[in-house]
């Protein structure tokens, strides 16, 4: 973990992980907010198991998503959590601390600091290039889509608000899909998203796979949306055939790499790519 950046008051610690994700520690949080050490094992047990409104619903904290246990040098008594950005400030803002505003309107200016995939390193890169080919297939688009379907399910509860959920994410909803194709004066009616996607930007389903892709592997929005535009962009390069392969002969696939394939076919049991380990 490097520290990033250090609140000017109150020396609030934030640590960027390999994988570019802001965290803060628990002990230091709870320090900050001047809350009373004695109760910090109460504390710190009570937030990792509380109720929060996180970006993707209301559920509880998720282990090895939205914390981590963290081994800090020399501490043997004292259980210690890496926190992301995110959980910590609505931590913050649940506490009784007098000086929770300060430090949730800081959190809240780094939550928004975007996760571009310029923080990527170069074999991340190359596996982005990999994604970009092998999400020409509509059965790796529609694996990813169902796990992140799966994965909104088990945090909420039901899937009453799926579509509208996934609609913001994207930035696009099936109505306005429509409007489009009217607009050109091509039929609308009756037709999939995918189908829409297909007459209007076959390019923007390889950017919708990869960014349900990381939003089922617990991706934040952002960094989501991030590596579907870079997707996107490596399909366009490299002019990327979308093809319905679930039909379709398997001659005409496009050149990606077999392994990732099978991953991506079978990413909705599995929930893991073992090349983003």
């Amino acid at each position: 973990m490097d520290v990033t950046s250090i609140h000017p008051l109150m020396e609030l610690q934030v640590y960027v992980s390999k994988k570019g994700t802001k965290v803060v520690a628990a002990t230091n949080l709870h320090q900050v907010l001047q809350l009373p050490d004695h109760h910090y094992a109460a504390n710190v047990k009570s937030w990792l198991t509380d109720v929060y409104d996180f970006r993707d619903g209301i559920r509880r904290p998720v282990r090895m998503q939205d914390f981590a246990p963290r081994n800090a040098p020399g501490n043997t008594i004292v259980k210690d959590y890496y926190l992301t950005v995110e959980l910590a400030k609505r931590i913050t803002l649940h506490s009784k601390s007098r000086a929770k505003l300060k430090f949730a309107k800081w959190l809240h200016a780094l939550e928004s600091e975007p996760e571009q995939a310029g923080g990527l390193n170069k074999d991340q890169v190359l596996h982005v290039l990999e994604l970009a080919k092998a999400m020409g297939m509509v059965s790796c688009q529609e694996a990813a889509e169902k796990r992140h379907l799966q994965v909104y399910e088990q945090r909420n509860g039901d899937a009453a608000n799926w579509w509208k959920h996934r609609a913001e994410v994207l930035g696009y909803s099936a109505e306005s899909l429509r409007e489009k194709l009217n607009a050109l004066g091509k039929k609308a009616r009756g037709k999939t998203q995918r189908h829409m996607l297909m007459q209007l930007d076959p390019y923007e389903l390889i950017r919708t796979g990869v960014i349900d892709l990381f939003m089922a592997m617990g991706k934040n929005e952002r960094y989501a949306r991030s590596m579907g535009d870079l997707a996107k962009a490596f399909a366009r390069e490299l002019k990327v055939e979308v093809f319905d392969d679930r039909s379709e002969s398997l001659l005409f696939a496009p050149n990606a790499n077999d392994r990732l394939v099978n991953e991506l076919k079978a990413f909705e049991h599995a929930g893991r790519l073992s090349v983003w380990s």
